[in-house]
């Protein structure tokens, strides 16, 4: 008996900013995949999909190739994976065909889902129909995508002044700035040393977005950004690097 390919279609679900969070919604033959997996954390709350910025990035996480890798389809609103869960699954290339298989969840060691495998052709237009669908993006979003991808490319500013991009963000419920936040020293939380974070807020226009970007790139990249950007956060030992702590605002009685 012949199995029947599944077949993949990608929702991007866009709420209102204060109704519910941007997700990508895998509908695996005509069925919400997340809707019917329960997580295993406090209270086997509901997955939410990963975002469309995260999972349908340039760097193409769904896109299968002979080399195994693993992708988080989605998670469950906490943030500590180990508490509230997130499920995961590897995707691989097998002849003409695309396989999910190897799901898990840290917080429901019972989960068991079973192998998918979609015909190659349609798995890969639906990836990149998907990638290309900006609909869901809003302005001050897109600006922080093309800042992000920019200063990415430009690895020498970065090494001059010893930094690295943490990323670039914006919320709908702020539509008109965007974050940049950097690490410095670029080795320094991995390697036990006192690192800081260091964070820009920046005001969007009514410009378009490829325009900002280029011209936020541009300012940002003509110095060094440790001049104007403030603290963040850092190690405990952080102030050894020579920018202090930014001073705490008392609460107002």
């Amino acid at each position: 008996m012949t199995t029947r390919p599944d077949h993949l279609s990608l929702s991007i679900m866009c709420p209102p900013p204060d109704e519910g969070v941007l997700e990508v919604r895998p509908i695996v033959n005509g069925r919400d995949l997340l809707a019917e997996v329960v997580s295993g954390g406090v209270g086997g709350s509901r997955y939410l999909g990963v975002g469309p910025r995260n999972l349908l990035a340039q760097d193409g996480l769904l896109h299968a190739t002979a080399m195994p890798h693993e992708v988080r389809l989605a998670w469950s609103g906490c943030g500590v994976e180990e508490c509230c869960g997130a499920l995961y699954m590897t995707v691989t290339r097998d002849g003409d065909e695309v396989v999910w298989a190897g799901w898990r969840d840290l917080a429901n060691q019972d989960l068991d889902l079973p192998e998918l495998r979609f015909i190659a052709g349609q798995y890969e237009a639906e990836v990149l129909r998907a990638e290309e669908d900006r609909s869901w993006e809003w302005p001050a979003g897109a600006v922080a995508r093309l800042l992000e991808a920019g200063l990415r490319r430009r690895g020498d500013w970065l090494v001059r002044w010893d930094c690295e991009l943490e990323g670039v963000w914006a919320s709908r419920k702020e539509p008109d700035r965007i974050h940049v936040v950097l690490g410095h020293p670029r080795a320094g939380a991995d390697a036990g040393l006192p690192w800081l974070q260091f964070g820009m807020t920046l005001l969007i226009s009514a410009d378009a977005p490829s325009v900002q970007a280029e011209r936020l790139e541009a300012r940002l990249t003509a110095g060094d950004p440790r001049a104007t950007a403030e603290v963040w956060g850092g190690s405990h030992d952080a102030e050894q690097l020579g920018y202090p702590w930014p001073p705490v605002v008392p609460l107002s009685m």
